[in-house]
């Protein structure tokens, strides 16, 4: 029996524009390889919260701040080696982490 092989790519990014930028270029160089792609699958935005204190003294005046994390997930089955060679080589922006 063959077992398929399949390539899984879990994308990071505060930025969803340029997030999704990145996962064109991924999606595009594959299936111009002849892979097949399933996604971009978006995955839950984490989102941290900090609050901070502005006042030193009696008032309490507090502000709050956020950081949203941006994620999508790819799946690449079937890929060649063409596949391969060609991701590697992929140069992504600077804001998007894998």
């Amino acid at each position: 029996m063959m077992t398929s092989q399949k390539i899984r790519i879990k994308l990071k990014a505060f930025d969803h524009k340029l997030l999704d930028q990145s996962a064109v270029e991924i999606v595009e160089t594959a299936r111009r390889t002849g892979a097949r792609v399933a996604g971009p699958i978006p995955l839950p935005t984490g989102i941290e919260k900090y609050c901070v204190l502005r006042s030193p003294m009696w008032i309490k005046i507090a502000e709050q701040f956020e950081i949203r994390t941006h994620k999508r997930l790819l799946d690449i089955l079937e890929p060649t080696q063409a596949t391969v060679d060609a991701l590697m080589k992929l140069d992504l922006s600077a804001g998007v982490g894998r």
